[in-house]
């Protein structure tokens, strides 16, 4: 490990180059780090460390910054930042001091920044199997808008992907025939990282239904029969959430049903087979288990519903 001869304000630009050569990170993931840091480097230059190198930076001045994190007022509403917010700005100082470790520079270790608890637990919404039922029955699979929607809506809950991902679908990755009952997919996801994603026999069902309504040579696996000619007929993400908001309402499901509600079904019905947090991580391509935890609302029951069907402590 070295001493590095650089203010550490000037080490933002190699990490944030670190983050998209070395960590893979998306475009917005990189812009949102720099942004919250642009705040830390402000707090550098308001009390005169500018030019603090980063074996200089102490634990101290981390209980500094964050006291003024404390303080800080958001513009429109004139609240204090929210603790998850205040968060963010210590995750992005957390992955720099990771970046000063990854490169052999000496620095402040980063477990020495935690993160501030207190705040609501964040919760997910999903929809039930009984609930999902409702939803696609009320497709009309009578012509083949219907049998497009019928088919979006099977693999989503088959695969748990994100809507862009979906959208990216193109028509010859799904190679079906007669006796196919499964399919494997590699598709390209968050942080441009391959992974596999899983097609179920009901999902190919409807998939082979759809296929056969289309004769045009559009690419696209989803597409909008009523784009005009010489315009791009591949589904948008804003197509596609109109979509299921027209179908949760006429099931009479909550408004707010979106595409990642979908997403949060999936990972929430594997769970409830007994899927492990390690493989639901897996299946939804979550670079971090932490991303995943959100779904304790399903593995805190399971595990309260197994304590109390099997622990023995109450005959003693």
């Amino acid at each position: 490990m070295e001493k590095s001869s650089k203010p550490l304000p000037h080490h933002l630009n190699d990490f944030l180059d670190w983050l998209d050569i070395e960590k893979g990170l998306s475009s917005k993931t990189q812009e949102n780090y720099g942004r919250f840091l642009k705040q830390f480097l402000f707090w550098l230059k308001e009390n005169n460390l500018e030019n603090i190198k980063p074996h200089e930076f102490t634990s101290e001045q981390v209980w500094d910054y964050r006291v003024y994190l404390s303080r800080q007022y958001l513009s429109k509403t004139k609240k204090p930042l929210k603790r998850t917010t205040q968060n963010y700005y210590l995750i992005a100082l957390r992955a720099l001091l990771g970046y000063f470790v990854a490169k052999d520079i000496v620095s402040l270790p980063p477990d020495k920044i935690t993160l501030s608890k207190g705040e609501k637990e964040r919760t997910v919404k999903f929809l039930t199997l009984e609930q999902l039922s409702k939803l696609f029955s009320v497709i009309d699979i009578a012509n083949p808008k219907g049998l497009r929607d019928r088919a979006i809506f099977e693999t989503f809950f088959s695969t748990g992907m994100r809507i862009s991902e979906l959208v990216s679908l193109e028509r010859d990755q799904i190679r079906l025939n007669p006796e196919t009952t499964d399919l494997e997919l590699s598709i390209l996801g968050k942080g441009s990282k391959f992974r596999t994603v899983y097609i179920s026999e009901q999902a190919i069902k409807w998939l082979k239904k759809y296929l056969e309504t289309r004769n045009d040579k559009e690419k696209s696996l989803f597409i909008n029969f009523r784009s005009k000619k010489d315009t791009p007929k591949r589904l948008t993400p804003r197509a596609i959430e109109k979509i299921i908001k027209h179908y949760s309402i006429k099931a009479g499901l909550p408004i707010g049903t979106t595409p990642h509600v979908l997403r949060h079904s999936f990972a929430t019905d594997l769970l409830n087979q007994g899927v492990d947090l390690r493989s639901v991580q897996e299946f939804l391509g979550h670079k971090n288990i932490l991303a995943t935890q959100i779904y304790t609302h399903v593995t805190n029951k399971r595990l309260r519903d197994i304590h109390r069907k099997y622990h023995g402590g109450k005959n003693l």
